[in-house]
């Protein structure tokens, strides 16, 4: 029975997923990682071997509020190269030890794609965090692509893909608008077969515009909610 890791896309409210990490590292262990947007990022840290404290202080740099600076172009409103310029650092520091994927939309035919393992490059690793009209689209090989939790945050359905089983679901977004968006989306979703832990914040996290905006006291404060609801669900879990 093959257990996957699977975080969702959520903006700065990611952070959560790290302090969740923080409760679960040392009792479970994923025999896949799987995630889309900034969770892909978490991810690519976990399956890289990073600690809790080294993803916590990923989130702690002030410099992560350079991500979403303004700079107006064709594409949107946010210019790319702190993006890509931090892509291109998490690519060159960490490798996944364990199976890795992540999701990002190919546009403008709105597909999700799900890129694994050797496959994956830094230029991945920017496009699944490439929100649509903010950021560029990322030209992969002749395509292009954006934000990987566009059309689904959640990527369950990649996980079974790569032979998961059973999942640890990471679900950092739990409200208005985002619970409007799955109705309206309809996100692709795994077969009945895979069996879901999913864990949420059991507090809300904050505004769209605490998605969006850098903030040292969130950070800490969702990354110390998210280790609660991590030691809460731990109890539930058998490998």
């Amino acid at each position: 029975m093959s257990m996957a890791l699977v975080l969702s896309a959520g903006g700065m409210f990611a952070a959560w997923e790290a302090g969740v990490w923080k409760a679960l590292h040392g009792r479970v262990q994923p025999a896949l990682i799987v995630g889309a947007s900034a969770g892909a990022w978490n991810g690519w840290l976990i399956a890289g071997g990073a600690t809790p404290a080294e993803i916590a202080r990923q989130w702690l740099d002030p410099a992560v509020a350079k991500i979403l600076r303004f700079g107006l172009h064709r594409g949107g409103l946010l210019g790319p190269d702190t993006l890509h310029a931090k892509a291109r650092e998490l690519f060159a520091q960490y490798q996944p030890r364990v199976p890795f994927g992540l999701t990002v939309t190919e546009v403008p035919r709105l597909r999700q794609r799900l890129v694994r393992n050797g496959s994956v490059t830094w230029r991945h690793l920017a496009a699944t965090c490439s929100i649509p009209f903010c950021f560029p689209p990322v030209e992969i090989q002749g395509a292009h692509y954006v934000d990987g939790g566009f059309l689904g945050a959640l990527p369950l359905w990649a996980a079974e893909e790569m032979g998961a089983t059973r999942a640890i679901a990471l679900g950092c977004l739990t409200t208005f608008p985002f619970r409007t968006m799955r109705v309206l989306l309809r996100p692709r979703r795994p077969t009945s077969a895979l069996e879901v832990i999913l864990i949420e914040p059991s507090a809300p996290l904050g505004s769209l515009c605490d998605a969006s905006i850098w903030s040292a006291a969130n950070i800490e404060r969702w990354i110390e909610l998210g280790e609660q609801d991590g030691n809460r669900a731990a109890s539930s879990i058998t490998m």
